[in-house]
């Protein structure tokens, strides 16, 4: 008998990820989407599908209470669905926090009984660390998210640890990237035109993780014994900014201009296209939160509590990882 699971958010680069490696584990999967969602990357015909309605918990009480009667219900859930961009600043809180309330306090009516609950959280909800020391993030650390997308998903977590009525684990993963993903995408397309940028002129180290290891890390802590605690994911080894234009344009061999733009004049001239679209009641991608998030000078986690109780590491650094990518970027004509 196979353990029947609950991907949301399945439809997304992470979260289409998470299926394969479920499926691949021998889990009985069900991806949680919109009706609009995309399914291109759920071809499987093992998946089956789920429509549901987060913005309201009564209609999702009555959706998982429905499936608890005819299926018997969810072993295990792993809570992916949210958004890292948003139109309006209360868009954040609504998806990302609000959205997750809901999800929980359904869960709990219906008495399903999870064997466990994953959030998928960011390390955005801790934000950056000492910028002095460069000392590496710690769970245990306290966090001071310096963005709205930060703040609803440590409102988040903080709810779901509060509130959960049955076994959870939070993983805060670092920057992921791999295929499917399009916010690395535009980088790789500005150093194959020949153009490295940054923003601000100190030094920066970041962790990263590739999405393949970020999944199978996930799925794997599903029947691993550990519960209602939370995990930094990041492949363990620390990278300064550049490492991640010169490893990219090593692989797609091009020469780069690394142009290094001073932060401070980035923030004014984004405090006004912001005053603009504010105009508007809109928020614009690059937005005075972003560029203090991409600008910050320690983004490094210890991830070492994951691997060990894991006990493997990661199959992928990011030279591996990152060719990967490209390749399959110019497989699909993304590149």
């Amino acid at each position: 008998m196979k353990y029947k699971i609950l991907i949301t958010g399945a439809s997304g680069f992470i979260g289409s990820f998470l299926v394969e490696e479920a499926l691949k584990q021998g889990f009985e999967v069900y991806a949680g989407i919109r009706k609009s969602s995309n399914r291109v990357f759920l071809q499987d015909p093992d998946i089956h599908f789920m429509e549901l309605n987060f913005s309201s918990e009564e209609i999702l009480g009555k959706q998982l209470t429905e499936f608890l009667q005819i299926h018997g219900g969810f072993d295990y859930v792993i809570h992916n669905a949210g958004i890292t961009q948003a139109a309006k600043k209360e868009d954040f809180s609504i998806v990302n926090t609000r959205y997750t309330q809901n999800f929980i306090n359904a869960l709990s009516a219906t008495e399903m009984h999870l064997k466990k609950f994953i959030l998928i959280s960011s390390l955005a909800a801790y934000g950056p660390g000492n910028a002095l020391t460069f000392a590496p993030l710690q769970i245990s650390d306290t966090p001071h998210p310096v963005s709205r997308y930060g703040q609803s998903k440590l409102q988040a977590q903080q709810y779901l640890a509060a509130n959960a009525g049955f076994p959870f684990i939070i993983i805060n993963p670092t920057g992921v990237y791999g295929p499917r993903d399009k916010d690395f995408l535009q980088f790789v397309k500005l150093i194959k035109q020949g153009w490295e940028p940054y923003v601000g002129n100190t030094r920066q180290m970041i962790s990263l993780i590739y999405v393949r290891d970020l999944t199978k890390a996930v799925v794997s802590l599903l029947t691993l014994s550990v519960c209602n605690r939370s995990y930094f994911v990041s492949d363990g080894r620390d990278y300064n900014k550049e490492q991640l234009g010169e490893t990219v344009s090593s692989i797609l061999g091009k020469k780069t201009f690394k142009l290094k733009i001073p932060a401070k004049p980035v923030r004014v001239v984004i405090t006004l296209i912001e005053a603009i679209y504010r105009i508007f009641g809109r928020l614009p991608f690059l937005n005075v939160e972003k560029v203090n998030e991409i600008s910050s000078a320690n983004w490094l986690c210890n991830s070492s509590e994951l691997w060990k109780d894991l006990a493997c590491g990661p199959d992928y650094y990011l030279k591996e990882g990152m060719a990967e990518t490209i390749e399959w970027y110019k497989a699909n004509n993304w590149l």
